[in-house]
């Protein structure tokens, strides 16, 4: 059973299934959250509390994840290829073996995220770099 809160953490929907796809969550409270292998395809979670969630091996493939916040979320292996991430806070975030391809980085905080295996498409590594935190200097 997954029971998602509003900010003021009233039970807005509960699901005995992990197939939310194309489910508009905008602003849900989901901290501590097992979706782990859910089906989040297009699913909104703009602005969503994802904080420690277990979302390993979930398909997050063109979600929409601005502003989230993901502080200490579990992705390992998780598909992201092509989730907006742009703004999320992604701090302390296992994103070990994650697919990130055609995924929007930019402005995401990811200090301290474990990225060991993840998948990234050619030309990528500049906003990861720079999502960390990191400044190239040539």
């Amino acid at each position: 059973m997954i029971e998602i809160k509003n900010k003021h953490g009233k039970v807005i929907y509960s699901y005995d299934v992990n197939d939310l796809r194309d489910e508009d969550l905008l602003g849900a409270n989901l901290r501590g959250a097992d979706l782990s292998g859910a089906d989040l395809r297009g699913v909104d979670l703009r602005e969503v509390d994802l904080r420690n969630a277990n979302l390993r091996g979930a398909n997050l493939f063109g979600a929409d994840i601005r502003n989230a916040d993901l502080r200490g979320a579990y992705l390992l292996g998780a598909n992201l290829f092509g989730a907006n991430l742009s703004g999320a806070d992604l701090h302390g975030v296992d994103l070990r073996n994650a697919d990130l391809r055609k995924a929007d980085i930019s402005g995401a905080y990811l200090s301290g995220a474990y990225l060991y295996g993840v998948k990234l498409r050619s030309g990528q590594q500049e906003d990861l770099i720079s999502a960390l935190g990191c400044v190239v200097i040539e």
